[in-house]
């Protein structure tokens, strides 16, 4: 599986840990669209590189890690991104159900607000989930049609 990974300068130490990680574990094609320096950089243009990624068409399935700060500000700019369902996560449980329930295609996660091992979990129960369908489906579905303007308020 291809992994895309982001981060701003907040989020880099947190990003390059979590590269090893996956390394360790193998069986990942990582992709780095940057930072590659703890030197100050804006998280948008990482985020739109890492949605444009995760969004792209074709048979592989791209699944996408972005770091900054706190995780907060690169998940709104993710989230920009049509075909983006990006979850800032900081426990196990949400990084779990926001790809069983919300089928998330991005985690995010802020360097400052969550330590190595934690990321290694978080990342771990993400990635290790999938989406389940079923009644989850139509939520997903009521959501792309938000992203496209078509959504159709019930009485």
């Amino acid at each position: 599986m291809k992994i895309a990974v982001g981060a701003d300068h907040g989020g880099f130490e947190l990003k390059e840990s979590i590269k090893k990680h996956l390394e360790e574990l193998g069986g990942y094609e990582i992709v780095d669209y940057g930072t590659h320096s703890s030197d100050s950089v804006d998280y948008a243009e990482i985020a739109y590189k890492v949605g444009k990624a995760v969004t792209q068409d074709g048979d592989e399935k791209i699944l996408g890690i972005l770091c900054c700060g706190t995780g907060i500000g690169i998940s709104i700019a993710a989230n920009k991104v049509k075909g983006v369902r990006a979850a800032c996560c900081s426990d196990t449980f949400s990084a779990r159900y926001t790809r069983l329930h919300n089928d998330a295609n991005i985690l995010c996660m802020g360097g400052r607000v969550v330590g190595e091992g934690l990321a290694n979990e978080l990342v771990d129960a993400f990635l290790g989930s999938e989406f389940e369908g079923g009644r989850h489906q139509r939520r997903i579905d009521q959501i792309t049609a938000i992203e496209n303007e078509t959504f159709k308020i019930s009485d």
